[in-house]
C-alpha cells in the first residue's frame, strides 16, 4: 500500500494542523450520545504540544475532572492515537481562575479593613476547628459498585459546594464508609479553600451542644458556631429521634445554612422516610436534595479493599488470601479491616508469611462464629419470621406473592451470606433447580438497586443475621 493510500492519512493531516483538538471534538460528537457530549466533552478546553505528543485538557471542577478521567480518558487516548498514529499523553487539569483586577480604591479599602480581618482570624480555635481526619480522603477510599454513586455525589459537593445535591443524605449500615466519605468532602474543600469554615460532628455531639446552650442560655454562641459554616458534615442523624429541642435547633441551623448557600452533608443508618421519631418537616428537608445509599461491598471490592489496606501497611497480600478473607468477611469494611489487622499481627508474631492457612488460623474464632450463626436454615427462619409466613412455606410449591417473594429474598440472602452453591441452596429450598435460585438472586439483587423499601428490609435482615 502506498503512502497516499494509507487509510488514516486524512486523519493524520487533520492531526498535524493547529485544529487537532477540534478534530477530536468533531469525532466525539459523532460517536457519543448528544447529552454525554454536551455535558462532558464540549465544555473542555485543550492545550496541544507542538509535536502532538501531549494534550492537557482543562476541566471546570474536581468532580468533572475525576469523572472524565474515569469515563473518557481511555477513549480519548485511543482516539488521539488513531488521529496521530502515535501515543499521546493526556493530562487533566483544573481550568485556571481569572486573575482578579483590583482598583487602587479597593486595595485601600482592604488595607483600611485589615484590623477587622485580623480580629476575625483571632476567634477562639474551637470555633474554627473542623474535626476532620486528614487520612480520610477520596484517594484512600476504594471505589466499587456499592459506593460509586455516593462517592460521585460527594466529589461533586466537594468541588461545587452550595449548588446541586444540597443537602446530600448518605445512608447505609455500619462500617460501610459513610463517615469516610464525609471527611473526604471536608478535606478536599479545605485543601482547595483553606479559609472555608468546615465542621464535622456526630449527631450526639450536636445534641450535647444544644443541651449546654440551653442550660447556659448561650444560644447566640451556638448560632455563631453552626449558622456561619460553609460546610456542615453531621453523622448519624437518627440520634435526633424524639429530641424535640435538638430537632428545632437543627432545623433552624439547616435553614440558615441553606439561606447562605452553605452545604450540608448528613449520614444515617436508614433512608429519610425510614427515620422514626423525626418530625415530618425535618424528613422533608433531609429528602429535598439527593439521597444515596452505600451498600455492603461486593466480593471484588472487598478484595480490592484488603489489598489496598495491606499496601498501606507496606505488606503484600497474595490475591488468593484476599479472596479467601473477602469470601468469609462480607458485612462491612470495618470488619474487613479488623480481619486484616488480625492476619498481619498473627503473621508478625509467628514470623510466618501470609497464606490462606495462616489466614484461616488467624481468623478461626471469627470463622467459627460466622459459620455457626449464618446458615441457610437460620436465614429461612429469620426471613419467615420477618415476613410472617411459615418456615414450611420456604420448601413448598406455593406461588402466591406473599410467599414467593420472601422465598426469593431468602434465596438471595443464602447466596450472599453463605458459601453454599446454587444447587445446594436449591436443594435446601425443597429440591428446587439451581436456575430457580439464580433467577431469585438476580431478581432481588436488581430490585435492591431500585427499590428503597426493599433495600432497607434487606439491611435489617442482614444485620439481624450477622448479630
Amino acid at each position: 500500500m502506498t503512502e497516499g493510500n494509507h487509510p488514516t492519512q486524512g486523519l493524520l493531516d487533520a492531526a498535524a494542523s493547529p485544529d487537532f483538538w477540534q478534530a477530536c471534538i468533531d469525532q466525539l460528537a459523532q460517536e457519543l450520545p448528544e447529552q454525554q457530549f454536551q455535558t462532558w466533552i464540549k465544555p473542555l478546553s485543550a492545550h496541544v504540544s507542538d509535536d502532538l505528543s501531549k494534550v492537557t485538557l482543562f476541566v471546570a471542577n474536581r468532580f468533572k475532572l475525576d469523572w472524565i478521567r474515569a469515563q473518557y480518558s481511555a477513549r480519548l487516548a485511543l482516539l488521539m492515537e488513531r488521529l496521530t498514529g502515535q501515543s499521546v499523553h493526556i493530562e487533566l487539569a483544573l481550568t485556571p481562575r481569572e486573575p482578579i483586577v483590583r482598583s487602587q480604591s479597593s486595595i485601600k479599602l482592604e488595607a483600611a479593613n485589615s484590623n477587622a480581618v485580623e480580629i476575625e482570624t483571632q476567634r477562639p480555635a474551637e470555633l474554627l476547628k473542623s474535626r476532620l481526619n486528614p487520612a480520610l480522603s477520596f484517594n484512600a477510599l476504594v471505589e466499587g459498585s456499592a459506593n460509586r454513586m455516593a462517592r460521585a455525589a460527594a466529589m461533586h459537593v466537594a468541588g461545587m459546594p452550595g449548588h446541586l445535591y444540597n443537602p446530600l443524605f448518605i445512608y447505609g449500615g455500619v462500617g460501610l464508609g459513610k463517615t469516610h466519605l464525609m471527611h473526604a468532602v471536608g478535606n478536599q474543600l479545605v485543601a482547595e479553600r483553606p479559609n472555608a469554615k468546615v465542621l464535622y460532628i456526630h449527631a450526639e455531639q450536636f445534641v450535647t451542644d444544644v443541651v449546654k446552650a440551653y442550660q447556659r442560655k448561650a444560644f447566640d454562641e451556638f448560632k455563631e458556631r453552626y449558622h456561619s459554616l460553609d460546610l456542615l458534615l453531621i453523622d448519624d442523624v437518627q440520634f435526633f429521634a424524639n429530641k424535640e429541642r435538638t430537632q428545632e435547633e437543627f432545623f433552624n441551623a439547616f435553614e440558615a445554612l441553606l439561606a447562605r448557600r452553605s452545604h450540608i452533608v448528613m449520614t444515617s443508618d436508614t433512608y429519610p422516610k425510614g427515620l422514626a421519631g423525626i418530625h415530618e418537616r425535618m424528613v422533608s428537608r433531609f429528602d429535598s436534595g439527593l439521597t444515596v445509599a452505600i451498600e455492603p461491598p461486593e466480593l471484588e471490592m472487598r478484595v480490592a479493599i484488603l489489598i489496598s489496606k495491606a499496601q498501606a501497611e507496606s505488606i503484600v497480600m497474595p490475591e488468593e488470601v484476599a479472596f479467601f478473607v473477602a469470601k468469609n468477611v462480607r458485612s462491612n469494611v470495618r470488619e474487613l479491616e479488623g480481619a486484616l489487622r488480625k492476619i498481619l499481627a498473627y503473621s508478625r508474631f509467628n514470623q510466618k508469611e501470609i497464606s490462606i492457612m495462616l489466614a484461616r488460623e488467624a481468623l478461626r474464632d471469627l470463622l467459627s462464629i460466622q459459620n455457626r450463626q449464618i446458615s441457610v436454615e437460620n436465614i429461612q427462619k429469620t426471613v419467615a419470621d420477618y415476613y410472617k409466613i411459615k418456615i414450611a412455606d420456604m420448601f413448598s410449591k406455593k406461588r402466591p406473592a406473599s410467599i414467593a417473594r420472601p422465598r426469593q429474598i431468602a434465596m438471595y440472602l443464602a447466596k450472599e451470606l453463605t458459601q453454599k452453591s446454587l444447587p445446594e441452596i436449591g436443594e435446601l429450598f425443597g429440591g428446587r433447580d439451581h436456575t430457580t435460585v439464580l433467577h431469585a438472586v438476580r431478581k432481588i439483587g436488581g430490585e435492591r438497586q431500585q427499590l428503597t423499601e426493599l433495600n432497607q428490609q434487606l439491611h435489617v435482615l442482614e444485620q439481624t443475621l450477622k448479630g
